[in-house]
């Protein structure tokens, strides 16, 4: 980014709070979502994009850098034009005793762009970015097979990148909208004045006769008795 220096003179900055747990609003979060843009955006267009002022926006971003929100600026290339047309994800099963060795011997590998731990099946992700199969092949079979900590390894290979942001933001799924669908209001009285919502039973528009919307993650129960009484009808 342009115009930026790390030594500002935080004029309008709030005294202690850069670096010990730099609490972000909305407007820090509309900062990073236009730097998400251009990163070299320059601090004028910045403050312009953002609607406040070019002193807040120069105390905000240095801020937000001092309290490592902002990790560091860096190019992202069109990785087929560098020549690394092969892209492939690399499931590692390692051998439990021996995960200072796998961190060791993978931190060596220039080729492996990402790795994560991860659980299920396998212990770790690795991705590679590579001329060819056959360098991936070669990698799998030679490097990291000859890793001790190593026990096993499966590779999948990306066929297209579909999606890939810089960062998500907590605004990014927009304004108003809920993880889950709004549960339907439960019968007052009830059935025949039972409890509210018993003998109600859940189909896929919600409570039969209700006409409602089905929480996320809710079930239909259904009576032992009732279902052997619809098996013989259906029979």
């Amino acid at each position: 980014m342009t115009e930026m220096s790390r030594n500002s003179t935080r004029d309008g900055g709030q005294p202690g709070r850069i670096g010990i747990g730099l609490e972000l609003d909305a407007t820090h979060l509309k900062i990073l979502e236009v730097l998400r843009e251009n990163g070299r955006i320059s601090v004028a267009a910045l403050a312009e994009r953002v609607g406040i002022s070019r002193a807040n926006a120069y105390t905000r971003f240095e801020a937000l850098r001092a309290d490592g929100a902002i990790k560091r600026f860096t190019a992202e290339i069109d990785h087929v034009r560098a020549g690394l047309g092969i892209t492939a994800l690399i499931f590692v099963t390692v051998r439990q005793q021996m995960w200072r060795q796998f961190r060791a011997q993978l931190a060596s590998m220039p080729e492996v762009e990402y790795c994560a731990i991860t659980t299920g099946q396998h212990d770790a992700m690795i991705q590679v970015r590579m001329a060819d199969v056959a360098a991936v092949h070669a990698m799998v079979t030679e490097r990291l097979a000859s890793i001790p900590a190593v026990k096993a390894t499966e590779t999948v290979f990306i066929l297209d990148e579909v999606l890939r942001r810089p960062y998500v933001l907590p605004g990014d799924r927009g304004p108003g909208r809920s993880a889950r669908r709004p549960a339907p209001a439960p019968d007052p009285a009830g059935p025949a004045g039972g409890p509210a919502g018993a003998g109600r039973h859940w189909g896929p528009d919600g409570p039969e006769g209700s006409g409602g919307e089905v929480p996320l993650g809710m079930m239909r129960f259904v009576g032992a008795a009732e279902g052997r009484a619809q098996l013989q009808r259906d029979a």
